[in-house]
C-alpha cells in the first residue's frame, strides 16, 4: 500500500486558502480517481474538490470550517502500490516550500503568507495569518502592523476577522468623537420587532458575502451614476430575423447581452482608463478587457462570471462564453477562475423588466453599467426629407463609476459611447 497526501488545490488566480465546508466522504470510504471528496469554500466560489488518486480515505487532516491553505495537506489517501509517502503534485517526502506557494499567487499576497512580512511580524511580535480582506481594510485605514497586532482576534486560532476589524474601527472612531469639543450627533439606532407571525429567515452564506462586499463598495468607492438612451432597433430586428437560424446552426440561442459586451469592449478600448483599479495613491490600468456579466441564481443570490479577453471575441464568441458562463452558474458548476480577474461588469436589469437601476461597483473596479429593458416608444427619426414620428426600440444605460478615479467627463462620454455601438450596429450584417 501507498501513502498519499492529499493537498489544498489552487483554485483560481489569487486564491491562496479555503474553507473546509463539508466532507462528502468519511474516514474508511472507498473512493475513486475523480470523485468529489469534500466541498471547500473561497472567497469567490464553493465548490467541490475531486480526488486525484483511487483508494481509501485512510484520514481526514482538515476538520469542517477549518481555514486551509493552498498546498497544505487536508487528507491521507491509501492507494495500491509501493509502501511509501508521497504528496499530490509534488515530490515524495517533500513538503511544499511557502516560497512556492508565494511564487504561485500575486506579489501582494507573499505578506499574507509570512515571507516578504517576515520582519514586520517580528517587530510587532505578531505571527498571527492575516487574511487578504483583513489586509486591504488594515491599509484602507491606515493602521499599521503594530497597531493590527493589538486587535483581538475572534477567529480560529485568534485570528482577526472582517468582524473584528469592523469592531475595531468603530470604537476607534466613537473614541475620536469623544474627545472632540463639539458634541456628536448619535444616530438613532433601528430596533426591528418581529410577531410570531413573522417568518425569521438565516442569511445563507453566499447572501452575507454579498451584503458585506455591498457594503464595502460603498464604503471606498464614491458612486455616481450617469444616464444614457439608446436606439436598440437595429439589434432587436436583426436578433428576430436570425434568432431562428441561429439556433440551428450553433444550438444555442443568442440573447441581447452578446450585444452590450460586445459594445462595452469596444468602448474600453476607446476610454481604456475606464478599465483601471486603485491601490491606495496609485492607478493600475490594466491591459486585459475582462467583462463580467451578473447572473441571478434560482435561489435569488447574484454571481459574476467573467469573459475574459471579451475585446477579442466576435459576436458569435462572445454568445458562446455568455451561454456557457450562465448555465455553468444556474447550476452551480463555476470554479473560481470563472469568477476572477473580471475589470467590468455588465448587469442586465432588463430581464426583470427594470428600465434602468444604479449599480453597486464590485471591488476593486472602478465601474460598471446596468443595461435596462427594451421598450417600444414613439421617437424622432431623422430623414433625408425630414423629421418624422416612428416607433423605435429604446433602452436606458445607467453607467455607475467610482468618482475618485473617473471624473463625470469621462464616465458619461463611456456610456455615451457604448450606446453610440449599440445604435450603430449593422442591420445587414451576416450571420
Amino acid at each position: 500500500m501507498a501513502i498519499v497526501e492529499m493537498l489544498m488545490p489552487k483554485m483560481g488566480e489569487s486564491i491562496i486558502e479555503g474553507t473546509v465546508l463539508t466532507w462528502l466522504k468519511k474516514e474508511g470510504d472507498i473512493i475513486e480517481q475523480d470523485e468529489s471528496v469534500l466541498e471547500v469554500a473561497t472567497d469567490k466560489v464553493d465548490t467541490e474538490v475531486p480526488s486525484t488518486h483511487a483508494g481509501v480515505l485512510k484520514q481526514i487532516l482538515a476538520k469542517e470550517g477549518d481555514v486551509i491553505a493552498v498546498g497544505s495537506p487536508i487528507a491521507i489517501i491509501e492507494t495500491a502500490g509501493e509502501d511509501k509517502t508521497t504528496t499530490l503534485n509534488s515530490e515524495p517526502n517533500k513538503e511544499t516550500p511557502k516560497e512556492e506557494l508565494v511564487a504561485a499567487a500575486p506579489e501582494n499576497t507573499a505578506s499574507i503568507l509570512g515571507t516578504s512580512s517576515k520582519s514586520d511580524s517580528a517587530q510587532s511580535g505578531d505571527d498571527r495569518f492575516y487574511s487578504p480582506l483583513v489586509q486591504s481594510i488594515a491599509k484602507e485605514e491606515g493602521i499599521s502592523k503594530a497597531e493590527l497586532a493589538k486587535i483581538p482576534g475572534t477567529g480560529k486560532d485568534a485570528r482577526v476577522t472582517k468582524q473584528d476589524m469592523l469592531a475595531y474601527l468603530a470604537s476607534k472612531t466613537a473614541a475620536s468623537k469623544s474627545t472632540n469639543s463639539i458634541p456628536p450627533i448619535s444616530a438613532p439606532k433601528v430596533q426591528v420587532s418581529s410577531s410570531g407571525e413573522d417568518e425569521i429567515i438565516e442569511m445563507d452564506r453566499m447572501r452575507k458575502m454579498i451584503a458585506q462586499r455591498m457594503l464595502d463598495s460603498k464604503r471606498i468607492s464614491a458612486h455616481v451614476t450617469s444616464f444614457v438612451e439608446a436606439d436598440m432597433t437595429n439589434i432587436v430586428l436583426w436578433r428576430e430575423r436570425h434568432k431562428l437560424d441561429y439556433k440551428a446552426k450553433f444550438g444555442e440561442s443568442i440573447t441581447y447581452t452578446p450585444f452590450f459586451i460586445e459594445a462595452v469592449a469596444k468602448a474600453i478600448r476607446d476610454f481604456p482608463m475606464i478599465n483601471i483599479s486603485v491601490d491606495g495613491d496609485r492607478i493600475i490600468r490594466k491591459k486585459d478587457i475582462n467583462v463580467g456579466m451578473a447572473v441571478a441564481l434560482p435561489n435569488g443570490n447574484l454571481i459574476v462570471p467573467v469573459i475574459r479577453n471579451a475585446d477579442q471575441l466576435n459576436l458569435v464568441g462572445v454568445s458562446k462564453k455568455v451561454n456557457e458562463l450562465a448555465n455553468l452558474a444556474r447550476n452551480n458548476k463555476l470554479t473560481a477562475d470563472h469568477l476572477t480577474g473580471g475589470t467590468y461588469t455588465v448587469s442586465n436589469v432588463g430581464s426583470f423588466g427594470n428600465v434602468m437601476g444604479t449599480p453597486i461597483i464590485p471591488q476593486p473596479q472602478v465601474a460598471i453599467l446596468a443595461v435596462g429593458a427594451i421598450v417600444k416608444k414613439p421617437a424622432v427619426v431623422e430623414t433625408p426629407t425630414g423629421d418624422v414620428i416612428a416607433i423605435r426600440h429604446k433602452m436606458f444605460l445607467s453607467h455607475s463609476y467610482d468618482h475618485r478615479v473617473v471624473d463625470g467627463s469621462l464616465g458619461g462620454k463611456f456610456v455615451k459611447r457604448v450606446s453610440d455601438y449599440l445604435e450603430a450596429f449593422d442591420i445587414n450584417t451576416p450571420l
